[in-house]
């Protein structure tokens, strides 16, 4: 509260004053976080990084050293990966099933599906929002995939992709796009199964982009069914952009990162099938398959 003495008349060479007392305890406004204690918080994130860290970078590289050898073991030995372990599995698809569910788990993620991948020749369609997505559906089926060429030179990732029978594409380039659309038309007829990523790349995981509709090609001359898949990291997708690649983040940094996080839920949505008879046109059948995975990522 101000105090102030009687003004007099001013006069030639004299000056009013006026005189402010100091503010009375609790008249003044409410301070807002004070910089030590966004310190603190940040300090406190930094340390349970730190923590996740201590844990998780051994399990890795054990998950890496033992359990990887092991299901390699049991993918490229016949006598090993043909094996019956179920109806419709086999020895080598049920460890890398394992394999990749634990390595989901040891980044933190809480894997929760709904719906049923589809057995047999199945065109599996999904959102792209970053290289875990091929964990996450590796996890539940085992599919060959489409993937750009760059990922063979990834460490350790560009191997596996290769041993998994990936079909790398030159993005781009028109002559390897109809390479691969063939290599996927032999596998389909073949009776295996493939998962695309009908984007082309990723987005920062905040929208589900346009769908090349070319790819669908392969499954209507094979006259196999689309099954679409929606991915989504977080409760009710709000971590996708966190799961997604940083501006100018590197595929190593991105691990890194990805590692110190808190533990979140990572859904996988295996839609209602479309079969390529159904729908005419590989453009509607990219549509609709765009349109049922945006409605699951909004559900």
């Amino acid at each position: 509260m101000e105090q102030r003495h009687p003004r007099r008349g001013l006069r030639a060479g004299h000056a009013a004053v006026t005189i402010v007392a100091p503010p009375s305890p609790g008249t003044g406004p409410v301070p807002s976080m004070s910089e030590s204690s966004l310190d603190a918080t940040r300090d406190a994130g930094s340390v349970l990084r730190w923590f996740r860290y201590l844990y998780r970078v051994p399990l890795l590289l054990m998950h890496l050293s033992i359990c990887l050898p092991i299901t390699m073991l049991c993918v490229v030995a016949p006598p090993l990966a043909r094996i019956r372990t179920g109806r419709d599995d086999t020895l080598d698809e049920l460890m890398i099933r394992w394999w990749q569910g634990n390595l989901m788990r040891i980044f933190g993620f809480r894997l929760r599906r709904f719906g049923t991948p589809l057995p047999g020749a199945t065109l599996f369609v999904a959102n792209h929002v970053s290289w875990v997505d091929i964990s996450m559906l590796h996890s539940q089926r085992v599919m060959g995939f489409v993937a750009k060429r760059e990922i063979a030179g990834w460490p350790l990732v560009g191997w596996l992709a290769t041993k998994g029978q990936t079909i790398f594409h030159q993005r781009g380039n028109t002559e390897s796009l109809g390479g691969v659309l063939q290599e996927m038309l032999l596998r389909l007829q073949s009776g295996k199964p493939v998962g695309v990523f009908p984007e082309g790349r990723t987005r920062g995981g905040t929208e589900v982009g346009p769908f090349h509709a070319r790819i669908f090609q392969a499954a209507v001359e094979a006259g196999v069914p689309v099954q679409p898949v929606a991915l989504r990291y977080g409760e009710r997708g709000n971590a996708q952009a966190v799961v997604a690649f940083g501006e100018r983040e590197s595929f190593f940094a991105n691990i890194v990162r990805l590692l110190g996080e808190p533990s979140r839920l990572a859904e996988v949505h295996f839609l209602e099938p479309i079969r390529a008879l159904d729908i005419e046109g590989r453009r509607r059948l990219a549509d609709t398959s765009r349109q049922r995975i945006i409605a699951a990522m909004e559900s």
